[in-house]
């Protein structure tokens, strides 16, 4: 996308530039899914630098989101999509029917989960009914960043909020492999390249799980959901058929919760 088109220029100047320049992009984001640090200098026609400085102030106030792709798009301020309303017990409502669904689909245990600080915060799940299982959490938490649901939502993330998140440093956990934010970052990378998360035996011994994100209306992340499969049992060769049915569930949690509503393309 290219922002060739400068805003309409007024005869009077603005008696506040900055202002009027930061509202100048807020009217571009009303009729545009997202806008890079260098469109918004075209766009403007200042340098990079200041372009930079008014979208991270209006980020910092809520009138526009950052996404993993470095774009600024519309924020809850103004977008009426506050995901902070999203709560844990909604969630849990709407989800158990796709849940439900998923599971019988691919026969094994499938988990919704949410993002707390640097933990994920396992919310509801159903398990198959057969002797070799994951045991569903719910209520639990680990590290994000050894789950495949939280690294389809850090994944979500720009590398500045995950580096927020961590910034005290990489909790510790028996089975993680990651152990350092570069290492961290190079794995956010593939997910986001890939489309979808893996973990294999990083939750716990004898465990692999594949996770993909569940967005709202800004295709900022508000949960992931995930397929855990006895490490014995996976296939590779299975992960296509995962993805596609992990992608569905999500897609019908985003409606339960948010309606019908296009979620702007990242």
């Amino acid at each position: 996308m290219s922002a060739q088109n400068g805003p309409a220029r007024d005869p009077l100047p603005a008696p506040v530039e900055s202002v009027d320049r930061a509202l100048q992009l807020l009217l571009y984001l009303r009729d545009h899914d997202s806008i890079s640090v260098k469109e918004a200098a075209e766009f403007l026609g200042s340098a990079a630098s200041t372009a930079h400085r008014l979208l991270s102030t209006l980020t910092r106030r809520g009138f526009t989101v950052q996404d993993f792709e470095r774009r600024y798009r519309m924020g809850a301020v103004l977008s009426g999509t506050d995901q902070g309303r999203v709560t844990e017990s909604v969630l849990r409502d709407v989800a158990l029917r796709p849940l439900t669904a998923l599971q019988a689909k691919v026969q094994e245990t499938v988990q919704i989960m949410v993002l707390r600080g640097g933990n994920i915060r396992f919310i509801e799940g159903v398990e198959p009914n057969t002797l070799l299982r994951v045991v569903r959490r719910v209520d639990d938490e680990m590290p994000a960043f050894v789950s495949a649901g939280g690294k389809a939502i850090l994944a979500r993330m720009s590398n500045q909020e995950v580096e927020e998140v961590y910034r005290r440093g990489l909790v510790e956990w028996p089975t993680r492999r990651v152990q350092t934010m570069r290492m961290l970052k190079r794995m956010l990378t593939q997910v986001r390249r890939e489309g979808y998360a893996l973990s294999v035996e990083e939750t716990e011994q004898g465990v692999v799980g594949v996770g993909v994100a569940v967005l709202g209306p800004d295709a900022r992340p508000v949960a992931a959901v995930t397929i855990a499969i006895p490490s014995v049992r996976f296939q590779k060769e299975l992960i296509p058929d995962y993805v596609a049915a992990l992608q569905q569930a999500a897609e019908e949690i985003h409606g339960e919760v948010f309606g019908p509503h296009h979620v702007a393309d990242s």
